[in-house]
């Protein structure tokens, strides 16, 4: 079995785009979102991978390389405009072949283990052409929505139904056989311009095939937006042994479940896990709360932090509490001491800030 994961602005123009740079590589728990898809599909012992890569393919292939810190074989095929998810598989047709092959959106983090989901596939003989993975949701009207006889098959799917048949949304992994290459052929581009995933499953369905669908356990997490990506980085946090490899002063206190990289040093701060510290990272004078990961190379000084995710080489400080907060590389927050006192700020897009 092969697989195909979207990454780096490939897919669809309507899914969030929140940063800048590559949304797969903004890290949670101090490790790109990507690389927990990519090391749970090489888990359940897929080791050939196909990477949809859009505008930011250049950042998505430097960071993943051939794929063999993985375990696996990574290709690389490029989207050239965000054409939609059947178009992903289209454009994908030569790489897959006819083989079945698990489809996985990159920007997902799933708490279960793809193992039994892949392992129970067989789209060969009365298998079925495909299988979906659904979530349980308060708010089906956000999300594709599937609707399931009393067997369990699929035998309706509707984009973010206005009256939704069921509460079971599509979480962004999918197993198809080689019968959806017919389908994704066949269909024709969505009001929004787009060749529909939904819509392909369906054709299948309405030419006879079988669609199953199993409904996922524990969380699923879609991290195109700052509320949730602080979300998985707190359950990941979560799950982290204490570990220190940095240096740390007589002066410095660090309580629970904290990991701080090589070269990294705490002097005179206070530090309160689960968090992570990133290598060649200088905590100074401050205090660190739970469920913060601080990248690679940052200074943090003269500064309280909490439930935050500071990415590699930002700057934070004089600041007396950032909390709840996503800051980007290379970023450098600081209070002014100099007058007139005012509110400075050079801000990228799609940002959100809240000001007291």
């Amino acid at each position: 079995m092969k697989a195909l994961i979207l990454a780096g602005g490939a897919g669809t123009r309507l899914r969030p785009i929140t940063y800048t740079r590559a949304k797969q590589l903004v890290p949670v728990a101090n490790r790109p979102i990507l690389f927990y898809g990519i090391d749970a599909l090489v888990e359940a012992g897929i080791t050939d991978i196909g990477v949809i890569v859009g505008d930011t393919r250049d950042e998505v292939i430097d960071a993943l390389g051939d794929g063999s810190r993985f375990g696996c074989t990574i290709t690389f095929i490029p989207q050239e405009s965000p054409a939609g998810l059947a178009h992903c598989v289209l454009i994908a047709g030569a790489f897959l072949g006819d083989e079945p092959f698990v489809m996985f959106l990159g920007d997902n983090l799933l708490e279960q283990d793809l193992g039994a989901f892949v392992g129970a596939f067989d789209a060969s003989g009365d298998g079925p052409d495909a299988k979906i993975l659904l979530k349980q949701v308060d708010d089906p009207q956000r999300f594709g929505v599937a609707e399931l006889d009393g067997a369990g098959h699929v035998v309706r799917l509707v984009e973010k139904p206005e009256q939704p048949p069921s509460d079971l949304a599509l979480v962004g992994v999918y197993l198809f056989g080689p019968r959806i290459h017919e389908a994704v052929r066949s269909i024709v581009p969505s009001p929004r311009g787009e060749l529909e995933i939904t819509d392909a499953i369906q054709w299948l369905i309405d030419r006879g095939s079988t669609v199953t669908a199993e409904i996922l356990q524990g969380w699923w997490i879609d991290t195109g937006k700052l509320t949730p990506l602080l979300e998985a980085n707190r359950l990941l946090l979560d799950k982290i042994t204490r570990r220190i490899d940095g240096s740390v002063d007589a002066a410095s206190a660090l309580v629970g479940n904290v990991v701080v990289e090589a070269g990294a040093r705490i002097v005179r701060s206070r530090l309160r896990g689960p968090l992570t510290i990133g290598a060649d990272t200088v905590v100074l004078d401050s205090f660190v709360g739970p469920h913060t990961a601080i990248g690679a190379r940052c200074t943090v000084e003269r500064s309280e932090i909490e439930h935050s995710v500071l990415m590699d080489g930002s700057t934070v400080r004089d600041i007396e509490r950032l909390e709840d907060s996503l800051i980007g590389r290379e970023a450098e927050i600081s209070r002014s001491r100099t007058k007139p006192r005012a509110l400075r700020l050079m801000v990228g897009d799609h940002c959100q800030i809240d000001v007291e």
